[in-house]
């Protein structure tokens, strides 16, 4: 079989949740320190390590197939490389930023003002589509701390928490877009891996449903087990078997996270005792 390439981060949080989501899909990676390329002992998988900002282009020339990567660095430098998957995980921001003091009513306020950013083409895109010059300052690394060396009068970057914000005294005025960690697949990539792809895929979306969901088994009297049964947000039904105790049953059957407490209230004001939750490892449909 032939061996897929994927890129990852080499380091930090991206770096850290795409080896554990690997990992969870059962693919088994040794990688030492500062190692640049790790192969999977059982799965067809060839991993490289690579700087953010670089998979793009990686992906772009072929070099690797596909890759878990940052949709803003994809928006940033993708052109128009394919997503497979969303995934869930580093979740943030690409926003405008001011100082507090700075009186922001409309993205028109920052007309011919400087902007310091790393995503010079997200910002000119983003700014054009509003009909609206700034004085553009692309730069690398604490893009946060331009307003206060008098670089820059706001700042286009990453927000997650907004901390960093608030400790270099800015404000949130305007959302680009949101991002989130996804994987990406070359242009180039041949049938061949196409084919590995599909089964990594099909693993990655099952641990990606499971953790999107919990299990649930509840005791209940049979004369409400109906009742229940239209509460349940279930992939079919739900699984019902008699107690020894006359006239109740244990229900078990799937929540979506989203909906758990909401769907919780509703099973115990329809009569479910004893409510148990359990995470999922795996979901195949």
């Amino acid at each position: 079989m032939s061996t897929l390439k994927i890129a990852i981060q080499k380091s930090g949080r991206l770096n850290e949740d795409s080896l554990k989501i690997l990992k969870d899909c059962g693919v088994s990676i040794h990688n030492g320190n500062d190692q640049l390329k790790a192969t999977a002992t059982n799965f067809p998988l060839e991993v490289l390590f690579l700087r953010n900002s670089d998979i793009p282009q990686y992906l772009i020339d072929g070099v690797v197939d596909i890759a878990i990567v940052g949709d803003n660095i994809l928006v940033e430098k993708g052109g128009n490389i394919q997503i497979a998957e969303k995934l869930g995980f580093s979740k943030c921001k690409v926003s405008i930023a001011v100082p507090k003091a700075f009186q922001y009513n409309s993205i028109q306020d920052l007309k011919g003002l400087r902007v310091a950013t790393s995503y010079p083409n997200t910002v000119n895109n983003y700014f054009k589509s509003k009909n609206t010059e700034v004085d553009l300052h692309e730069i690398s690394g604490s893009v946060e701390i331009a307003p206060n060396i008098g670089l820059a009068d706001a700042i286009v970057d990453i927000v997650s928490s907004g901390s960093t914000l608030f400790k270099n005294n800015l404000k949130e005025v305007e959302v680009i877009f949101k991002s989130e960690a996804v994987l990406a697949v070359s242009p180039k990539i041949t049938a061949e891996n196409q084919i590995v792809l599909n089964k990594l895929l099909f693993r990655i979306q099952s641990v990606l449903k499971a953790r999107k969901s919990k299990y649930i088994l509840m005791n209940v009297p049979n004369n409400k087990i109906a009742e229940i049964s239209k509460i349940l947000p279930v992939l079919k039904s739900p699984t019902v078997m008699p107690l020894a105790e006359e006239g109740w049953s244990s229900v078990h059957s799937v929540i979506d996270e989203e909906l758990f407490w909401e769907v919780i209230d509703q099973l115990k004001t329809a009569g479910a005792e004893g409510i148990l939750v359990c995470p999922i490892e795996k979901m195949v449909i």
